[in-house]
C-alpha cells in the first residue's frame, strides 16, 4: 500500500512541475502608435490596439515587430507599437 501511495504522489508531483513549466498563454494588447511628418496638413498621431493571444514574450515579439518607418513622397510615418 505504501508503495502504491508513493507512485501516486511521484505521478502528481510530476504533473504539477510539467504544469507549472510550461508557459502560459494570455490575451494581451498590443498598443501603435501612427505619427506621419514631412509636410504640413498632415493628420494628428493614432492609435490602433491589437489583440494577441500567446505567451508574453512571442506576444512581445509581434508586437515589436509591427513597427516600422516607411517614407514615400517626403512623408515619413512612423509606426511605434508596445505590448500593454
Amino acid at each position: 500500500m505504501k508503495k502504491r501511495s508513493t507512485s501516486v504522489l511521484t505521478a502528481f508531483a510530476a504533473l504539477f512541475v510539467l504544469f507549472a513549466a510550461t508557459s502560459c498563454t494570455r490575451e494581451y494588447t498590443c498598443q501603435c502608435t501612427i505619427t506621419s511628418t514631412g509636410q504640413p496638413g498632415l493628420p494628428a498621431p493614432t492609435t490602433r490596439d491589437y489583440s494577441i493571444t500567446d505567451t508574453k514574450k512571442s506576444a512581445e515579439s509581434a508586437c515589436k515587430g509591427k513597427s516600422n518607418t516607411t517614407n514615400i513622397g517626403g512623408i515619413t510615418t512612423v509606426e511605434d507599437c508596445d505590448l500593454r
